[in-house]
């Protein structure tokens, strides 16, 4: 799966739902570890995104300040 692709609401959509398959204590090991790794990208990508959002936000607050 390819996280860049994703929209920020469709990774962390995935991300909750891995949580809870994980939570559910249903998955053998070596999906829970699969999962665990794959939890951790969707995580990273969440947070890079939220990172962006916040720095346009930010720039945006001080073009308007500016004028």
């Amino acid at each position: 799966m390819e996280e860049n692709k994703l929209s920020f609401e469709e990774a962390y959509k995935q991300l909750t739902e891995l949580v809870k398959k994980m939570e559910s204590g249903e998955l053998p090991l070596a999906e829970s570890v699969a999962a665990y790794e794959q939890g951790i990208k969707l995580k990273a990508y969440c947070e890079q995104m939220l990172k962006e959002a916040e720095l346009k936000i930010e720039t945006l607050k001080v073009s308007t300040t500016q004028q």
